[in-house]
């Protein structure tokens, strides 16, 4: 019987996301593609350092060992690599025993039209067109900043998420960008009781809050995963966010109303693996303390 991607978390994630392709990428960038090809030839044994998203991922295949003959996450490389130059992807893949066996390799060409066909949850990227073509599509993405040193990697899984145009649509925050601030506390108190439109993340952290409520460690401990809503909604604002997640019964473990604070703070103390945010701004900072992902405002509505 095929082995079948549905009822699984998977995660596509870009050779460049998972381990360092920086000083490869500017070859390529610089020199052409006959300089990367001879390159990555010649150091194909040399194994790769980790990437911005290297420790989400093994965080997240460690799931699989929570339930033994059923996986629960799938990771599959997505990437622009031919396979004569991939090789070298797969050696440092082995190096590391990450448990990834499926790639999509497509030689150059866009990888958005092969996420739905091998059911991507999650994209992870450097590559921005890419990003883009997914969210577009309706796929989760978001691309990654280079990873901050000194990056923490704890035991228990710890993803953090924006609020408005990441794990809710961005309608109410073109409000706010349009009409400012007033309009937008207004608009809140007169919806609060009216659930937020999904976001591009919205399905992304319902298959978590899934995995939370239905899966135990073998000794009965609670499910090694954490999430946490770093949102910059205040009062009288912070009302609507929670009727919605009562709405989608979804519970976040740790919630932060920053009300315009910089995240980078309480970023650094809930140490996530990784951070979902709309604006690059937020996202500059908070790139500097843990490993960050921009998440863009999907194109042609």
């Amino acid at each position: 019987m095929p082995f079948s991607l549905d009822n699984l978390l998977v995660i596509g994630i870009s050779s460049r996301a998972l381990f360092d392709l920086e000083a490869e990428e500017a070859i390529f960038q610089e020199q052409g593609l006959d300089a990367y090809r001879q390159h990555q030839l010649k150091e194909e044994t040399s194994i790769l350092k980790p990437g911005a998203a290297f420790a989400l991922v093994k965080a997240l295949l460690k799931l699989n060992d929570l339930t033994p003959g059923h996986r629960l996450v799938e990771v599959v490389i997505m990437s622009r690599n031919s396979s004569e130059t991939s090789l070298r992807i797969f050696n440092s893949i082995a190096h590391y025993g990450l448990d990834i066996t499926r790639a999509a390799l497509s030689g150059g060409s866009p990888l958005a039209p092969y996420l739905l066909a091998f059911n991507v949850s999650l994209f992870l990227s450097l590559h921005e067109d890419d990003v883009q073509a997914a969210i577009n599509s309706g796929v989760a993405s978001a691309m990654l900043y280079r990873l901050p040193e000194n990056a923490a990697d704890p035991e228990q899984i710890r993803i953090a998420f924006d609020g408005d145009a990441v794990i809710f649509s961005d309608e109410s925050e073109r409000i706010y960008q349009e009409q400012g601030v007033e309009a937008f506390e207004q608009h809140e108190r007169e919806n609060a009781l009216k659930p937020l439109p999904e976001g591009p993340f919205a399905r992304l952290l319902l298959a978590l809050s899934y995995l939370q409520n239905n899966f135990k460690t073998p000794d009965g401990r609670a499910f090694p995963l954490r999430t946490a809503l770093v949102t910059a909604r205040a009062s009288p604002a912070h009302e609507r966010v929670i009727r919605t997640l009562r709405a989608w019964n979804i519970a976040i473990d740790e919630t932060f109303f920053m009300g315009g604070v910089n995240k980078s703070a309480v970023l650094a103390a809930f140490k996530p693996h990784m951070f979902f945010d709309d604006q690059h701004g937020h996202c500059l900072h908070a790139s500097n303390v843990v490993p960050t992902g921009r998440v863009p405002v999907k194109q042609g509505k």
